[in-house]
């Protein structure tokens, strides 16, 4: 059974820091593209960040850029994103997911990815 779960959220002020973490079990992943997707109330789920694991190559979203980081970690099967210098628009319900192995992450859309956690909330305040 595929399982993730992510941790790491909370409450911080603006320009505060937040890492978040997925703990991956029950799948099997070489170059898979692993992502970390968002979703504000009243708006779609968007893709923040995206993996390429094994290759470790990265895609961020222009809203994130210069303040996330996506990193891996094989040995203990998880996928964590650093936050840096958040903004009250980072608040959203933050959810990672598994997507198909290929050769690179670019042009993915949120129903290319079959397996997902349910999510922690980040909130910003101002």
């Amino acid at each position: 059974q595929v399982q993730l779960v992510e941790s790491g959220g909370g409450s911080v002020q603006a320009g505060g820091s937040l890492r978040l973490s997925c703990a991956i079990s029950g799948y099997t992943y070489s170059s898979n593209c692993i992502a970390w997707f968002r979703q504000a109330p009243g708006k779609e789920r968007e893709g923040v960040v995206y993996i390429l694991i094994g290759g470790g190559s990265t895609l961020y979203a222009d809203s994130v850029k210069g303040r996330f980081t996506i990193s891996q970690d094989n040995a203990k099967n998880t996928v964590s994103l650093e936050m840096d210098s958040l903004k009250p628009e980072d608040t959203a319900m933050y959810y990672c997911a598994i997507g198909p192995a290929r050769i690179g992450c670019a042009g993915l859309s949120t129903r290319d990815f079959a397996y997902w956690g349910q999510g922690t909330q980040v909130t910003v305040s101002s």
